[in-house]
């Protein structure tokens, strides 16, 4: 018998719990998966996500992750839609699902413009082509989430999959996409906190937020909250970071649970260095601070 996504949201939820992680690939940090998925789970973290599974390799990649962990769910935050012919991904899809115990989470997205078109490809009708890809992509074990920050993405995450999964987003937009999805599916929003307080955590959540601030994507949905311009150009407002890439315990803490509050069902968390990137040390400072948020 076929699951519904319903079904499968229901099922995730109560397996995910509150928090999760978003990391680079493990190996591009140096990192041995299977020691450092373990710590994730020590630190109890219930997942882990990771950017750019657009091949085989990739995707091999995630699949050690699952190896090496008893219990973490293991998701792709994202898989483009233009790297992947359907069938394939759903054939190592429902590999991963049936041998690691329905650990494996398959986040789909459209990518950006700017980055197809540094490949020499069109990107054009990026909507059209996400149903396309949904309509040719067999069914499978795996639950399905879309990366969605606008109305009818997040339309699409609440009726073609298990729920939708936005990035680089304030807590005004959870509420928003809970508003739009409704209560059944599943809404994962990643934040990503630089956890030293004053100027070196101000410079990495800068460092980090530089690319995304030149990505139409995310500014025009920043811009539906309220933001403006002046708060996006020059790097991010005070305003801006504080509400989407936050830096120091208070602020971190607060924001996280402010996802939380505003309707998330799960909270994957990127944490960040004072040069933007991926602090695999401060796991443990992480675990401590929002615990109890879990």
């Amino acid at each position: 018998m076929t699951t519904t996504s319903a079904e499968q949201a229901a099922g995730l939820r109560a397996r995910l719990g509150k928090l999760g992680i978003w990391m680079p690939p493990m190996a591009a940090l140096g990192l041995d998966p299977a020691e450092y998925a373990a710590k994730i789970e020590d630190a109890g973290f219930r997942s882990v996500w990771f950017p750019g599974v657009n091949d085989a390799k990739s995707l091999d990649a995630v699949e050690q992750v699952l190896a090496g962990s008893n219990t973490l769910l293991v998701g792709t935050g994202i898989a483009s839609i233009w790297d992947w012919d359907p069938a394939d991904l759903a054939a190592r899809a429902d590999h991963l699902a049936d041998t690691y115990g329905d650990r494996f989470i398959l986040g789909l997205g459209n990518s950006h413009a700017a980055l197809l078109e540094s490949q020499g490809r069109d990107y054009t009708k990026p909507y059209s082509k996400t149903v396309d890809f949904l309509d040719h992509l067999p069914p499978t074990r795996a639950p399905l989430v879309l990366a969605a920050l606008g109305p009818r993405m997040l339309e699409l995450s609440r009726d073609r999959t298990a729920g939708a999964h936005p990035y680089f987003s304030p807590p005004q937009h959870t509420a928003f996409a809970r508003q739009v999805v409704g209560a059944e599916p599943l809404l994962i929003p990643e934040i990503a906190v630089a956890l030293a307080p004053g100027a070196d955590g101000a410079a990495g959540a800068r460092a980090y937020a530089r690319l995304y601030l030149g990505l139409p994507n995310y500014t025009n949905n920043l811009r539906r909250f309220g933001f403006t311009d002046a708060d996006i150009d020059g790097g991010g407002s005070d305003r801006l970071m504080s509400s989407v890439v936050p830096n120091g315990p208070g602020d971190s803490r607060a924001r996280i649970k402010e996802h939380l509050d505003a309707g998330a069902d799960h909270v994957v968390i990127q944490v960040l260095d004072a040069s933007g990137r991926f602090a695999s040390g401060d796991l443990a400072e992480l675990a401590t601070l929002v615990g109890d948020l879990g």
